[in-house]
């Protein structure tokens, strides 16, 4: 095919011709009841348009949209009436993947069923209104018991739906469930398409024969602002790209109304035109008369004139689109039911703001649609059939008939075939019994000497460990975007193998090594290739599988620590959102511990963004027991007492000493900070005299920390204490929840936040030394007296560790001279100390500042 046709227009290379992709004489017939279902549909269509307009007389400009459910109000009642299965279903239940702004219809029709209250309805996008409301778009933090996968923001449901089909496959194939039955639908609009995300994995589904994942784009043509593809044909390039890649593609184009006209089409002239006229054609259809179809789009050829010469302009007006098409749906849905050895995408064109006529039906500012005056009500009642009177049409009040009409139980006996309500999620959790410190004794008291690990090696050694653990180590995920060997991972492969649905087909270059590459059908490493955004999204599968499979699964995705909350922060904010638990592990973390790396790899901020995320808790171990501490508390807070919750921990690549771990410090640990090494010497009176300094470090930074108290104590006398903070986000969390307790009770007792008790007293400079940014230890600059931070703001380089430390200013000697600065400040040492100090260390004082 010639990649541009005579006219220019753009040709895509494995296109079909513009039509319906199933004949009609390959339709099934349609199982149900269709006048009922139409009444139900357009019952649900009339009420997720009154919510939205309700909700914006009464509370202007509170949003919402009637626009996108107006289109793919057919495309969603097929499913529901005749697909989509509950979980209680005997071959489990579907994961669906609603498009966000098509929220209101999904409302309208659990008001129907009776899992909304009319209350509810009026309160939409009012969650604080009295009595409750309903949230904008499908949040399960905001519904639990009712959404089950956050997705409006835009591109992130096809890629999750990618990643949760292989992951149901991943539950079979290791003997955890049986999903067989199971189908994981996503609904997304052809602008969404876009988003890198939409498409970014389609080959895993292909590659992966997931004929368990549906596609279902509804092509109304036309995103927030104008035309998806005004100058070319968006389902013809979507099918080109998807069948490309190997999947099943349908189109539904065409309605019931254009078979007879396609039957009479014998030389090919009304297809051919089907495919000459571009999106923006097909979209000024919608919004003229049908003489201007008649001339524009059939005029062009006399034999088409012909073809239509019996249609009045109004019947031309009304020939329907597939996606608007009960009985097209339906052969498409069931055709890709019983596809096998691919995925399916059906592209379904429609109108949207499908029945809001000139209101906003198929027009550029249709998305933004928010009210119908009583003229634009009345057309709608009037098409669709809506009982309500022209008394009452104004407030364009909602309607549900009563309980035993034909239509309610027509859909209530329709949920009960299919197993239950759709959506609706499972919130009953499974208590796992967490692990005890003493089975893991060696993580305890430290490396023998002479031997130096970093907190990754730790990690993995401890997670390897976890993997055999006689209760939890089957419902461990280990999840990894092609750095295993990276992060010393390797073992692994052989431990518990690499999961592949194909098993291994070939005999790998490394067979003869004992740590080969080894891929297995029951493998449970899951090894995503270099994919951060396929890896979180295997990570959302798994750490929502309670809610989806009734199984508990603790997902440990470790991932490069630069390309975490910075490159998939949005997929990590809906796993909040989705309920998600589990631990994800950011290894090379740090921006001077990747030594030579440079300044896109190097993370001197990842906490920070982290601290921006409520469900996350985020910490930087320093030593291996603290990594114990952590997981160990993780599983109990996560899956003992069923907190949704992620823990995130910081891993370096350091090789460094291990230290015992010190007697009472866990409930530091987990607070955030803990006494490691006190700096007294000789007696009090002795101490008394002398300055005294609190260090605050953690990570490998600390043990730069450590050297700066040694010269400080030998040097120049000077007491120091160091302390170890795992977490000063969790330190500042505990603070402001103190604070407000304060606030709100001030007959109380007032209560001290942590921070504030271990160093609110403290004379001396506080000085916090962290390989992060300073504004990481600044979270708790307001608790601490006299405090002073060290950091690594800037942009990094490639150079040795000591070299960028000293750049960064946050090696041993740039901490003793700011402890220096900071006694000098308070007169409790000359100045002249710090210029010694400065001058003997080799520090110059005229560098330009790393933080620029």
């Amino acid at each position: 095919m010639d990649p541009q046709d005579k006219k220019g227009r753009i040709c895509f290379p494995f296109e079909t011709p513009y039509i319906n992709t199933i004949p009609v004489g390959d339709q099934p017939p349609y199982p149900g009841d269709f006048k009922i279902e139409q009444q139900i549909r357009n019952m649900i269509r009339w009420n997720a348009m009154a919510m939205v307009v309700r909700a914006n007389t009464r509370e202007p400009g509170i949003g919402g949209h009637i626009s996108t459910y107006a289109s793919s109000a057919n495309l969603l009642e097929v499913a529901f009436c005749h697909f989509l299965k509950g979980h209680d279903h005997p071959e489990g239940g579907d994961q669906v993947f609603f498009q966000g702004h098509s929220s209101p219809g999904i409302y309208a029709r659990a008001f129907l069923e009776g899992r909304v209250t009319l209350q509810q309805m009026e309160n939409f996008r009012r969650e604080l209104a009295e009595g409750g409301g309903l949230s904008s778009y499908p949040h399960p933090w905001l519904m639990p018991d009712f959404w089950e996968f956050p997705t409006v923001s835009m591109g992130l449901s096809p890629i999750q739906a990618i990643y949760q089909a292989r992951f149901n496959r991943y539950l079979e194939d290791r003997g955890i469930k049986e999903t067989s039955g199971q189908r994981v639908w996503a609904f997304v609009g052809d602008g969404e398409m876009d988003e890198p995300e939409s498409m970014g994995s389609i080959t895993v589904a292909s590659r992966e024969q997931l004929d368990n994942l549906i596609f279902v784009v509804n092509c109304n043509l036309q995103r927030l602002d104008g035309p998806v593809r005004g100058n070319g044909k968006i389902i013809q390039e979507l099918e080109s790209i998807f069948r490309g890649a190997g999947w099943n593609v349908i189109k539904v184009i065409w309605g019931r109304d254009w078979d007879p006209l396609l039957a009479a089409d014998k030389e090919g002239h009304l297809v051919r035109r089907m495919g000459e006229a571009v999106d923006g054609d097909y979209q000024k259809y919608v919004v003229e008369p049908g003489s201007y179809t008649r001339q524009h789009f059939f005029g062009r050829d006399p034999e088409l004139l012909k073809m239509v010469e019996l249609l009045t302009d109004d019947q031309i007006r009304r020939l329907r689109r597939g996606g608007h098409d009960t009985f097209k749906i339906y052969s498409a849905y069931k055709a890709a039911m019983e596809n096998k050895g691919s995925p399916t995408i059906i592209l379904a064109k429609t109108i949207k703001g499908y029945g809001l006529g000139e209101g906003g039906e198929g027009r550029n500012i249709t998305h933004q649609q928010k009210k119908l005056n009583e003229a634009e009500l009345r057309q709608f009642r009037d098409r669709f059939k809506i009982p309500i009177s022209d008394k009452h049409l104004k407030e364009a009040p909602f309607y549900r008939p009563p309980a035993n009409s034909p239509e309610i139980e027509y859909l209530l006996e329709r949920r009960r075939a299919l197993g239950g309500f759709v959506p609706r999620r499972k919130t009953a959790k499974e208590k796992i019994s967490t692990v005890t410190l003493s089975d893991f004794r060696e993580f305890l008291v430290g490396t023998q000497e002479g031997r130096e690990v970093s907190t990754t090696m730790a990690f993995v050694s401890l997670l390897s460990k976890l993997l055999r653990h006689p209760r939890l180590g089957k419902f461990i995920v280990p999840i990894l975007p092609d750095e295993a060997r990276t992060f010393g991972m390797e073992p692994l492969f052989r431990q518990v193998g690499i999961y592949s649905a194909m098993g291994q087909l070939y005999e790998p270059v490394d067979a003869k090594m004992i740590l080969y590459y080894r891929e297995a059908k029951e493998g449970q490493l899951i090894e995503e290739g270099l994919t951060e955004a396929g890896a979180i999204s295997s990570f959302a599968a798994a750490g929502s599988s309670e809610s989806s499979h009734g199984v508990t699964m603790i997902p440990f995705y470790i991932f490069y620590s630069m390309f975490g909350f910075q490159r998939v922060g949005d997929l990590i904010w809906a796993l909040q959102d989705q309920r998600c638990r589990g631990f994800i592990l950011g290894a090379t973390a740090g921006r001077t511990t990747l030594s030579g790396e440079g300044l896109q790899h190097q993370d001197g901020h990842s906490p920070l963004f982290a601290s921006a995320y409520p469900r996350v808790k985020s910490y930087e171990p320093t030593f291996a027991y603290e990594i114990l501490v952590l997981i160990r508390e993780g599983i109990r807070e996560m899956y003992e007492r069923g907190r949704e919750l992620m823990y995130y921990l910081t891993l370096q690549n350091e090789n460094y000493p291990m230290a015992p771990m010190p007697d009472g410090v866990e409930e530091g640990i987990l607070k955030g900070m803990y006494l490691f090494s006190s700096g007294d010497m000789g007696g009090r009176a002795q101490q008394a005299a002398l300055p005294r300094v609190t260090l605050l470090g953690s990570g490998s930074i600390f043990q730069e920390v450590l050297k700066a108290q040694k010269i400080l104590r030998e040097k120049f006398h000077i007491i120091a204490d160091v302390w170890n903070v795992t977490s000063y986000s969790e330190l500042r969390r505990e603070a402001l929840e103190v604070e407000r307790w304060n606030v709100l009770h001030p007959s109380e007792p007032q209560k001290k936040p942590w921070i504030t008790e271990r160093l609110g007293k403290v004379e001396g400079p506080v000085i916090s030394v962290s390989d992060w940014i300073r504004a990481v230890p600044d979270q708790i600059a307001r608790w601490v007296p006299h405090f002073y931070s060290l950091g690594t703001d800037g942009l990094g380089r490639s150079a040795s560790r000591a070299e960028l430390r000293r750049f960064f200013e946050v090696d041993a000697e740039s901490i003793v001279v700011a402890s220096l600065s900071q006694l000098a400040r308070q007169g409790k040492i000359g100045h002249q100390v710090v210029g010694e100090a400065i001058q003997g260390f080799g520090v110059n004082p005229a560098k330009e500042d790393p933080g620029l």
